[in-house]
């Protein structure tokens, strides 16, 4: 594996010199999210080949894997251990990998109960923009002075830094899970869910969608059947089924050519009156909307700010909108600061994540 990191610090140089940037990529599975590259004239870093399990504790609850590792294989060799990824990670198709998955900090319906994805990772090792081969954290959780680079590297779409490996904390899997569906109205189904989250019930996801609120139980056989008996609603056979629908986006609601917005708002928040229709999830703190209007971008953008929130345009981007939320001058000044310290020529993926960077 050395060769091929030789390879890759090799093309950072390159790129350097040449002031052709590069684009990191893996399985290719989340391309459509972020913004599309500010220069024209670019470079692949293939990501592909450096994959594996470079350390696995299952008595410790800690593995580390090389960025290019295919999600499906991390969570099958979790699995023979009775282990999984808690955040439950988006895959969006079969290639996805370990780093696509740290660096676009998606994280599945399990996030309101379990963390996402940054509460997850332990280190890393990178590459920053002069070659360099850097390590951040390690496999125990800490305090630590300052940023927190391993858990900075969540979410920054390959901005700061091409990630070779990634140490993740790991949960053991539930003993028992169950799916309850119930029919409630949207401002009902927000209620119940926000007043659900305050007690100590064994609820590990929610979602609500086409006037119907779905539940899903998860711990030890007699906890989720008392949960059962106290919250009512009809149990779901096919529970497992559903929240793959909604991890994966392959549920009806997503089946549609129109752009969907993401919006991470306070999870109290009342129903949004805006135009299209939506799907919730987080106790109320995700709501996904579809809206076809360009028009009404500032409108929700406004919307998710008076909810205490932000709002992403996840898919079917236009080009002539922003992706991700404008940031206030002083984070952008944070977020340049943080591109210059650790990719000072702009080498990795300009633009992706803010046009500025």
């Amino acid at each position: 594996m050395l060769a091929i990191i030789n390879e890759y610090i090799a093309a950072i140089h390159k790129a350097a010199e040449t002031k052709i940037p590069l684009k990191i990529s893996g399985g290719g599975t989340k391309h459509f999210y972020g913004n599309a590259m500010t220069k024209q004239d670019i470079a692949l870093l293939d990501m592909n080949n450096y994959h594996g399990i470079v350390d696995y504790e299952p008595t410790e609850l800690v593995i580390t894997a090389r960025a290019g590792t295919r999600l499906t294989d991390l969570e099958a060799m979790l699995a023979q251990h009775g282990q999984m990824l808690a955040f439950e990670p988006p895959h969006f198709g079969e290639l996805a990998t370990l780093g696509g998955c740290v660096a676009s900090g998606l994280s599945g319906p399990r996030r309101a109960s379990a963390g996402s994805v940054r509460d997850y990772v332990l280190g890393v090792r990178m590459l920053d923009g002069q070659g360099k081969d850097l390590s951040f954290g390690g496999q125990v959780m800490k305090n630590v002075a300052g940023y927190d680079i391993s858990r900075l590297m969540t979410g920054s779409m390959g901005t700061l830094g091409v990630l070779l490996e990634v140490s993740l904390k790991v949960l053991p899997k539930p003993a028992t899970e169950m799916t309850l569906r119930m029919s409630l109205h949207e401002a009902a189904a927000i209620e119940k869910m926000n007043q659900w989250a305050s007690k100590p019930l064994p609820i590990s996801a929610t979602c609500y969608t086409a006037g119907e609120l779905f539940l899903r139980l998860s711990g030890a056989q007699s906890a989720v059947r008392a949960a059962q008996l106290k919250l009512g609603g009809e149990a779901l056979h096919d529970g497992e089924v559903f929240w793959h629908t909604i991890r994966e986006q392959t549920h009806a609601f997503f089946q549609s050519d129109k752009p969907l917005w993401r919006l991470s708002i306070q999870s109290t928040a009342a129903p949004m009156t805006l135009l299209g229709k939506q799907l919730i999830e987080w106790n109320g703190g995700l709501r996904w909307l579809q809206s076809g209007d360009e028009a009404e971008t500032k409108v929700i953008r406004n919307a998710a700010e008076k909810a205490g929130g932000h709002a992403t345009l996840f898919r079917n981007n236009n080009q002539r909108i922003g992706v991700f939320h404008p940031l206030p001058p002083a984070m952008m000044k944070i977020h340049r600061s943080l591109k210059e310290k650790f990719d000072p020529l702009g080498i990795f993926n300009p633009g992706r994540l803010y046009s500025e960077i």
